[in-house]
């Protein structure tokens, strides 16, 4: 087990030093120091990216505000991180998101915003996330008036990402 994890550690190393393409490395030694529970190491690889306009990073820094791993626990720095990965489109971020303005952690309790970013996180999760995220989308509904259920999926079919660094073959 050791060799592996000396020629995966190599790979992460040999990647980063390879020209081009190098934010995709960046982010995924990030994840891997992350998955490694290496949380000082995933901060100060992701912390860049994200403030870079990196969405998945921008997410990943999210939790780890939201969950005190590898930085201090601060709701309102994860609600930050969260919103800016959400309205690139980041269905993880949505979901979280939608879930703070649920609980009121880090922003304002806000069952019309939760219910947006709960609709949108539900409508671009993958196959298998999508049921789970429905279910809590529908939870926070009983929650609120027809009314304001109204405003939350007018606000959700208007919604349109806004991307801070776009995927290839996105227009700008």
């Amino acid at each position: 087990m050791g060799n592996l994890l000396r020629i995966a550690l190599a790979c992460v190393v040999l990647a980063l030093a390879l020209p081009g393409g190098a934010q995709g490395r960046s982010l995924n030694a990030g994840i891997a120091a992350y998955n490694r529970e290496n949380y000082a190491a995933a901060s100060a690889i992701l912390h860049p990216l994200a403030d870079q306009g990196d969405a998945r990073a921008q997410s990943y820094l999210g939790f780890m505000y939201s969950t005190g791993r590898g930085v201090p626990q601060n709701y309102v720095a994860a609600a930050y991180w969260y919103h800016r990965a959400a309205e690139q489109g980041d269905a993880t971020a949505q979901y979280m998101l939608g879930l703070m303005y649920d609980k009121g952690q880090g922003v304002a309790q806000d069952y019309i915003e939760a219910h947006k970013w709960l609709n949108l996180a539900s409508a671009h999760a993958a196959p298998r996330n999508r049921d789970a995220s429905a279910r809590i989308r529908d939870a926070v509904a009983t929650k609120m008036t027809r009314g304001q259920l109204g405003v939350a999926r007018l606000r959700a079919a208007e919604w349109a990402p806004i991307y801070e660094h776009p995927p290839a073959g996105v227009p700008h």
